[in-house]
């Protein structure tokens, strides 16, 4: 590695970054490289000239990235990191030979608290499996969850679902903690003082599903006062959209086909509605007065802009990009991390776990 590899780049006046928020940022994870990556963080800071950036990652490339950019100078400091893990490693072998990847060393930064937050577009097995290693679960907490921005009626225009994907397993406890983690991400991410939770199932009749889910509806009912949103039972696939319902809690692997599957059908939308315009001259002058509307509609369900699965559930906010995401998806990313970062999202799930349990357990002994 060069020297110029190594460099660190800070601001010439130490006292203006006692505000700064830092965020860790796992560079060499994603497929289109550390281009799309370096021009995220360009948009982001923009929008937010308070960001500090430690940059992990192969040294020659993040400097030859970095080299002309003016925008980023003095806010990027490059951490060289000896190794990457791939998206074809498997978690097993990302937990024997992560010490001195990139995305190790990033999820250290906020170990060690240099940084609040830690993105990485890679491998999403891998990194729950290193952040759970290196970070710790939350006391109370089982199974983190992965939580999700999902488009909907809402007047925030989104929903939160969790979880997207971490554990396909997920009992009446777990269940328990995914509705109150939710409810507080939605709080700080959205800005909804007291959201609305469903469970989701295959019918809102108080009968249909299984045990495990009826147990968990009794104590995620019981724990809603204390957690501060309002449980409102279950809820189906059509409501997931709705605006009858603020958090949807699910278990990883009905989550994960869900929101599979809606990426995929609002891709579906885009091309169909492309193909509409083009389908006759009428239809493309049709599309000329449409453009507006189009543009916006675009926007809405474009899933770049809700970019980022947020891993609840541990002592540390870790945000998983998508591997695909171009600069606008980055940037989303990030300016997700820099909003839970400022609004000290960690600390205050922990405390919302705790009383959610305490709620729970307090019931359940009454009911004995």
């Amino acid at each position: 590695m060069s020297a110029d590899a190594n460099r660190i780049e800070r601001s010439a006046d130490p006292s203006s970054l006692a505000d700064d928020v830092v965020v860790a940022i796992d560079a060499m994870g994603g497929d289109k490289g550390v281009g799309a990556v370096v021009e995220g963080m360009q948009l982001s800071l923009e929008q937010n000239p308070r960001l500090r950036f430690l940059l992990h990652g192969d040294g020659d490339s993040l400097s030859g990235a970095l080299r002309n950019d003016r925008a980023l100078s003095g806010r990027v400091e490059i951490r060289h990191s000896d190794s990457v893990i791939t998206m074809n490693d498997k978690p097993s072998k990302a937990l024997r030979s992560a010490q001195g990847s990139s995305m190790w060393n990033a999820i250290e930064s906020v170990r060690s608290g240099e940084s609040s937050v830690v993105i990485s577009c890679g491998n999403t097995g891998a990194l729950m499996a290193l952040a759970m290693l290196r970070l710790r679960r939350a006391p109370g907490v089982d199974r983190p969850a992965i939580a999700v921005l999902w488009p909907s009626l809402n007047r925030s225009g989104y929903n939160v679902m969790l979880d997207a994907g971490a554990d396909v397993r997920a009992q009446a406890d777990d269940l328990l903690n995914y509705a109150v983690m939710g409810a507080s991400y939605a709080r700080h991410a959205l800005g909804i003082a007291r959201p609305r939770v469903g469970l989701l199932n295959v019918g809102t009749e108080e009968h249909k599903g299984g045990s495990e889910l009826h147990d968990a509806a009794r104590r995620i009912a019981s724990a809603a006062p204390a957690g501060d949103f309002e449980y409102i039972g279950y809820v189906e696939g059509s409501d997931m959209a709705s605006s009858r319902v603020d958090v949807v809690v699910t278990d990883g692997f009905t989550g994960n086909v869900a929101l599979k599957t809606g990426e995929g059908t609002a891709q579906l939308i885009r091309n169909l509605l492309e193909e509409a315009f083009r389908y006759s001259i009428l239809s493309r002058i049709g599309a000329l007065f449409a453009y507006t509307s189009f543009r916006r509609l675009q926007k809405r369900i474009d899933p770049r802009r809700v970019n980022g699965g947020v891993f609840l559930g541990l002592n540390g906010t870790v945000i998983k990009s998508h591997g695909s995401a171009d600069a606008t998806g980055i940037s989303a990313a990030i300016g997700l991390g820099c909003t839970l970062a400022e609004g000290g999202f960690a600390e205050r799930l922990a405390a919302r776990i705790a009383l959610g349990g305490s709620a729970a357990a307090r019931q359940e002994a009454q009911s004995s």
